[in-house]
């Protein structure tokens, strides 16, 4: 039977002009959900366990509308973590450039699924059953294929845009924008050893992967929101279907927080510092760093002292991905500050500690209170009082409500 005319036009729902819309928009979230969900929180990092039905609804529907196998992005993207800005990190704009993630995301990844020796170590534990092998591997792009006549038999000609749509949304939300502008351009929260950003503090279209610097900074934590403002609405989709019963929530960042009861160093202490140590950076930064050069510098003019407030915020980045004329010029403004090279050592002398990962609890119990002991004698009363606050770190334990 030949079409019509009409039917091209229209298809077989003959949907108006709104309501194709709110189809696309409702499709392309479900699939930017599959990545968020299945691929990224669950498959890659573990933070989550989902229901079979719902982890087979996703590996379906990834392979139908993106022709994306869950082996190859999973290894792809722990990849990516483990040599993040490197040359071995398959996808960073510090490496590629911005201009070639954000616009041809797409040739890098094809390029790293074709590198078995990717797909063979970091490919471990993702599915390899009889419909893994035999549909979604063999038939690796007959998904997106399928989608295209499907989409024409319902919608007419039209559904050949959805369908365009449809295949661009994750290369250029997902491969170009979350894997380039996260790492170029936004705010930090966490002083990580990469140049991952948050791009904003809410974008409903993405599921919270706009938050990328909470995300490499606690890589296993299924929830990404960590600030007053954020929200991560994959994290809101998580806790509904954990009440439902369809998602175990298995890794959560648990709160750091001040217990005044506990006076001394402990293995419970060593453990919230070292889980939140970008956390405790940036606190020494506030409290301790900031206010003193405020006080030196208290009768320079005002704009001196938002050159302050920028220098206290940059300490936060890894000096790595400062340019060197950048850090020099800061250098300078503060060459002649005794206070904040001391301040500075002490900053130093702190971070050494939780980055010696040779080093048994009991020895960095005994390097914490050495660190405190130096910094009770300092004189400094914004560094005692943080001293002090050190010993009584603890982590609040994450319960699922």
């Amino acid at each position: 039977m030949i079409p019509t005319i009409e039917f091209l036009q229209t298809g077989l729902l003959d949907l108006s002009a709104w309501q194709l819309v709110l189809y696309t928009f409702i499709v392309v979230q479900i699939t930017l959900s599959g990545v968020s969900l299945f691929l990224h929180r669950e498959q890659t990092h573990r933070g989550i366990k989902m229901h079979p039905a719902i982890q087979h609804f996703y590996r379906f529907w990834t392979w139908f509308t993106t022709g994306m196998l869950t082996k190859e992005w999973v290894a792809i993207h722990r990849k990516h973590h483990a040599y993040c800005e490197t040359e071995d990190d398959p996808h960073s704009p510090q490496i590629h450039g911005i201009k070639k993630v954000l616009l041809h995301g797409v040739t890098l990844y094809t390029a790293e699924r074709k590198n078995q020796e990717t797909m063979e170590k970091y490919g471990q534990g993702t599915p390899d059953d009889w419909l893994e092998k035999n549909v979604y591997t063999r038939f690796h792009y007959l998904g997106i294929v399928l989608l295209a006549f499907i989409n024409v038999a319902l919608f007419g000609v039209i559904g050949l845009l959805i369908y365009a749509i449809q295949m661009l949304w994750i290369p250029v939300f997902a491969a170009g924008v979350i894997n380039g502008i996260g790492h170029y351009v936004g705010y930090r929260n966490y002083r990580t050893d990469d140049s991952s950003r948050n791009i904003t503090r809410f974008a409903f279209f993405i599921f919270g992967e706009e938050l990328h610097n909470n995300h490499h900074a606690f890589p296993s934590s299924c929830k990404f929101a960590h600030k007053k403002g954020e929200h991560d609405i994959g994290w809101y989709i998580i806790k509904l279907m954990n009440k439902m019963g369809l998602c175990e929530i298995r890794k959560v960042v648990p709160d750091l927080y001040v217990d005044e009861q506990n006076e001394d160093f402990n293995g419970d202490t060593v453990k919230a510092i070292l889980t939140h140590k970008f956390n405790v950076l940036q606190v020494y930064i506030r409290d301790v760093i900031k206010p003193n050069l405020t006080a030196e510098y208290q009768t320079a003019s005002k704009s001196f002292k938002k050159k302050i407030h920028k220098y206290t915020h940059n300490l936060s980045l890894d000096p790595q991905f400062l340019k060197t004329d950048i850090r020099q010029k800061w250098q300078s403004y503060f060459a002649d500050s005794q206070s904040l090279n001391s301040l500075l050592q002490y900053k130093e002398e702190l971070q050494s500690i939780w980055e010696n990962n040779s080093k048994s609890v009991d020895e960095m119990i005994a390097d914490f209170k050495a660190w405190c002991a130096k910094a009770e004698q300092s004189g400094n009363r914004l560094l005692q009082e943080f001293a002090s606050s050190l010993s009584r770190y603890k982590l609040q334990t994450f319960t699922a409500r």
